[in-house]
């Protein structure tokens, strides 16, 4: 089995595990960020280089606009706080996504980005206002643009040129996807990327979710036999 070198995860289940206790929704989103940076530490220290997680999706800006407001808030905290945790840790961050719906957001993504650009430790990406249909649009405008402008021929279209042009460019395709929260779909989220990533679904809330359990996931995902395709008899 191959090395994890990237793990992507779907932070689901926040709202409804602050329920459970008698709690507001806003307070599970709290401590949902507050667990990223504890997973961000465990996956560093399991000396994995790469780490997605998917904080804001597209879609969620259908959810009622009170719940929204505290999640930009929310969101404006953590990038601050970011910033300390990146310098502290040695981790690199990028944030995925259609950036221009998230001009309030925009100082702090660019410093974010710029502080942490040539840290050494951790790899870590935050998806944000981020759709894999929507990613995959505005890659195939690049390279619309790429054909008005610079003359690009359809033979020269690869599939290279379309990962290089992908938000993800550079970084390689997961190998394990964990989401937690109990549905077993991946809800939009980096769809060209996981063609041949192993999902690991857990009833977890994503507040819940620890070391332990990451552990386990990552026990699972050695005992699988990623085949690309092949058979036994190919390897």
């Amino acid at each position: 089995m191959k090395k994890i070198e990237h793990i992507a995860i779907i932070l689901d289940g926040n709202g409804r595990w602050a329920k459970s206790k008698g709690l507001p929704r806003t307070y599970g989103h709290a401590q949902g960020a507050k667990n990223v940076e504890t997973i961000c530490a465990a996956v560093d220290d399991l000396g994995i280089p790469y780490l997605t997680v998917y904080a804001f999706s597209t879609e969620n800006w259908n959810r009622p606009k009170s719940e929204v407001k505290e999640l930009m808030s929310l969101l404006d905290n953590y990038m601050k706080n970011c910033i300390r945790t990146a310098k502290k840790n040695n981790m690199r961050v990028r944030v995925i996504g259609d950036l221009s719906g998230l001009s309030h957001l925009e100082v702090q993504i660019k410093e974010l980005e710029q502080i942490s650009s040539q840290n050494t430790g951790l790899n870590f990406q935050i998806a944000l206002n981020y759709g894999g249909r929507d990613e995959i649009v505005r890659a195939t405008k690049k390279i619309a643009q790429k054909v008005v402008e610079d003359g690009l021929k359809p033979e020269d279209i690869t599939e290279e040129l379309f990962r290089d042009s992908l938000d993800t460019a550079g970084i390689p395709d997961p190998d394990l996807l964990i989401r937690t929260g109990g549905d077993m779909r991946i809800s939009n989220y980096l769809l060209w990327q996981t063609a041949y990533t192993e999902f690991y679904f857990t009833d977890t809330a994503w507040p819940a979710f620890g070391k332990k359990e990451l552990l386990t996931a990552i026990e699972e995902y050695e005992n699988r036999d990623r085949r690309y395709g092949r058979i036994e008899e190919d390897k």
